[in-house]
């Protein structure tokens, strides 16, 4: 970051343009440094890392003034995330930021959201990146906890930086005083889907998908979603490579002396 240059700040989310969530970020960032904002036109929840192929994308230009440019844009949050960065900034931003999310992205959202799918994009072109979630999906929502510890973790984000590879997934807790913040490993779970099956108005079939997410580690004090369930924000470090790697060595050292001939 230029010596000379406030912070250059990406804002994204996946709620859309008009969500409280995004528009209280920008408000409660406003103070750290230059905003760019491309957000999608409307709600796009669920996109995870999902890219528009098929189709031209467009971006609007809504808002300009001083320190402030807010776009809006036809695809995913991701790519808001790569139009914004390869066509509309004038340089490679500081820091990326995507949200404030209506609703939970602890323990295996990471995903689905359309919110981390965004983080990680920015994580993998090599800007510092973060996401940062409310547990409220209210479109009122109170979000000034989120506000206060997404800009405490952002401004020590864009002063020590972040290792390459490495995203942060802030999530806070729907309460009007939150404890503290938590660094915290992604609690292991899953989704026990529930699918109701229902006919349209043309009594063709159609499908709502639903479900509640069942906790496999309720007792471990260093997940998330028990740091949540406590009242303290979840600070989830993620990275880029998925890779398992105890399980690669593992099956490197069982399989190094096979070949073709005599698997």
């Amino acid at each position: 970051m230029s010596k000379n240059k406030r912070p250059l700040v990406f804002i994204t989310n996946d709620d859309g343009i008009y969500a409280k969530g995004l528009n209280e970020l920008i408000k409660g960032f406003r103070k750290i440094g230059e905003i760019v904002v491309v957000a999608p036109e409307g709600a796009r929840s669920g996109m995870s890392g999902a890219i528009t192929s098929l189709n031209p994308v467009r971006i609007d230009l809504l808002r300009k003034e001083e320190d402030l440019t807010i776009y809006s844009c036809s695809g995913t949050p991701v790519d808001c995330v790569k139009l914004g960065v390869n066509s509309i900034v004038s340089r490679k931003p500081d820091l990326l930021v995507a949200g404030i999310n209506h609703g939970s992205n602890a323990a295996v959202c990471v995903i689905y959201s359309g919110t981390i799918g965004a983080t990680l994009e920015g994580c993998i072109i090599g800007i510092p990146s973060m996401g940062v979630s409310l547990t409220d999906h209210s479109p009122n929502a109170d979000f000034s906890q989120a506000v206060k510890y997404g800009k405490l973790v952002a401004e020590k984000v864009l002063l020590e930086g972040l290792p390459k590879g490495i995203c942060l997934n802030l999530n806070v807790p729907s309460i009007s005083d939150v404890k503290g913040l938590k660094i915290c490993t992604q609690t292991k779970g899953n989704w026990q889907e529930k699918i109701e099956k229902l006919k349209d108005p043309y009594d063709r079939v159609i499908y709502w998908l639903g479900g509640e997410f069942a906790n496999e580690e309720p007792e471990n004090t260093c997940c998330d979603e028990w740091a949540l369930s406590k009242g303290y924000a979840a600070l989830v470090p993620l990275q880029v490579d998925m890779t398992a790697h105890y399980f690669y060595e593992l099956w490197k050292k069982k399989w190094e002396f096979c070949t073709e001939s005599n698997l």
